[in-house]
């Protein structure tokens, strides 16, 4: 078994062993932290099919994650108000189921992400980048000035949604609906980096010229992982607005497209389990570093700075070695 396995084992296992200990040591705070991890890990999953598969840098997938927290909100607010989301030409009623809510972010960053990618993939490199950034800045200023949503405040929500045999009022049972997501997205993006669909991506993103000369659109395969990626942050999204009971245009904002991008530099772009470990290392430095600094930011960038000029695949990298395919 490669050490990068081993490794995925291992960090697997703490996402299991760290909660329950908080479990057994009455400690509700670690589990809260252990779900904004998780949920942290999921959104850069997403990005990490756009970029570590598909060579996509966007600066704007906090379009998807803030659109399944509005998603959420919304659906949400219309159920704890009692006033239907649309009256005509039938009636919509919002909701507190879970499934659906997850159902309906996913299709809504989906179509968002379809909108974009067949605008954005028009262009390449920087322009791509900032054509993303563009996006992301126009859903930010336009949750801004809305206020049937709170606009700038934001809007809560003052239990959370339901899940059909969870009480998702306790920690830890959410904390494990939020880490089967994950392990099913894990286990989805494995198979995708192994299937036809994923190799012929990787190829797209090294030598789009030979992907044409086989009949291959690289920006057809381009555009589905970019629409899979914004389904996943989608999902991520609402999960992290669950987990506040809150949604604002922060979630829209480029700097959470930056910190999403982050955790999947940190913990190794194109790696598995590079999302959890990045997620996982950012939410325990600003823990840790939090409190004593609201300058925390530094010492991130500082480790940001190490990753990137001597560890090629992130912090996976750096202990694992290097990637063996197959």
């Amino acid at each position: 078994m490669s050490r990068e396995r081993l490794l995925n084992g291992a960090l697997l296992l703490a996402l299991v062993v760290i909660p329950g200990w908080a479990l057994y040591a009455d400690e509700p705070f670690t589990i809260t932290l252990a779900t904004r991890a998780v949920i942290f890990a999921l959104a850069a999953v997403g990005l990490n099919i756009a970029l570590g598969l598909g060579g996509l840098v966007s600066l704007g997938h906090a379009v998807f994650f803030g659109i399944g927290g509005y998603a959420m909100g919304i659906l949400a607010s219309h159920a704890q108000s009692y006033t239907p989301l649309i009256e005509w030409p039938f009636v919509i009623e919002g909701t507190k189921s879970m499934p659906v809510i997850w159902l309906m972010a996913i299709v809504a960053s989906s179509c968002a992400a379809l909108l974009i990618g067949l605008l954005s993939l028009r262009t390449s490199g920087v322009y791509f980048i900032m054509i993303t950034l563009a996006f992301g800045q126009m859903m930010y200023f336009f949750a801004i000035s809305w206020p049937a949503y709170g606009g700038e405040d934001g809007l809560s929500i003052y239990v959370r949604n339901g899940f059909p045999g969870l009480n998702t009022l306790d920690p830890i049972q959410f904390y494990g609906l939020c880490l089967a997501l994950l392990c099913l997205v894990l286990a989805f993006n494995a198979r995708l980096m192994r299937s036809p669909f994923g190799l012929a991506l990787d190829a797209a993103r090294q030598v789009p010229e030979r992907v044409r000369a086989v009949g291959l659109d690289p920006r057809r395969l381009q555009l589905v992982a970019l629409v899979i990626s914004g389904a996943i942050t989608g999902l991520a999204g609402a999960l992290f607005a669950d987990l506040n009971r809150f949604v604002s245009p922060t979630m829209l904002s480029w700097q959470m497209s930056g910190e999403i991008m982050v955790f999947v530099i940190i913990g190794g772009v194109a790696r598995l389990f590079g999302p959890v470990a990045g997620a996982g290392i950012y939410v325990l430095l600003e823990h840790l570093l939090g409190g004593v600094s609201e300058y925390w930011q530094i010492f991130l960038g500082l480790v940001l700075l190490i990753v990137v000029l001597f560890g090629k695949g992130g912090m996976v990298g750096m202990i694992a070695g290097r990637r063996r395919d197959g």
